[in-house]
């Protein structure tokens, strides 16, 4: 039996976890143009693989599960560790944003990945350990450092949320 899905349909459900895709690439490999490109490879691997769509939790968790691997293939490639981001050089950002961004893009990858799905898509610990195929116990343990990483940055940054 064919799952294949109509155009239409793929471009609706792409729209719907856009915003989703884009910041988790965003967050993992910190400048927009290769976030967009990292977007584009997620569009068309649902494209041609065809996920089951009938379940909306199962297609965000394969969504958040396929743009987490195509940034981890993304950082593989040597060349990229050695470019500079352009927003290092530009004003993208309103100046409160971006001083959050850069604070969370100094965690490790790992780390950002388990705060973002933590706080941004609201998952639970058992939920981010099975999205990341981890044990719950290490994700519990992986957050409550990373949140201690974060507050570091943020005390030694000077970060001032008044």
């Amino acid at each position: 039996m064919d799952h294949r899905i109509g155009t239409d349909e793929a471009e609706k459900i792409i729209k719907e976890y856009a915003d989703m895709i884009y910041r988790i690439a965003l967050h993992n490999v910190k400048n927009t143009a290769d976030a967009e490109d990292i977007f584009q490879e997620v569009c068309i691997s649902f494209i041609t693989k065809s996920p089951p769509v009938c379940d909306k939790e199962y297609l965000k968790r394969w969504f958040i599960r396929v743009t987490i691997n195509k940034c981890t293939s993304f950082h593989r490639l040597f060349w990229q560790n050695h470019t500079e981001s352009i927003e290092d050089h530009t004003e993208l950002e309103a100046p409160a944003q971006k001083e959050v961004m850069a604070e969370l893009r100094q965690l490790p990858k790992n780390d950002r990945n388990i705060i973002y799905l933590y706080y941004y898509e609201s998952y639970t610990i058992a939920e981010i350990a099975e999205i990341l195929k981890k044990n719950p116990n290490t994700v519990s343990s992986s957050l409550q450092r990373a949140r201690k990483k974060l507050k570091n940055i943020l005390i030694e940054g000077g970060y001032n949320n008044a």
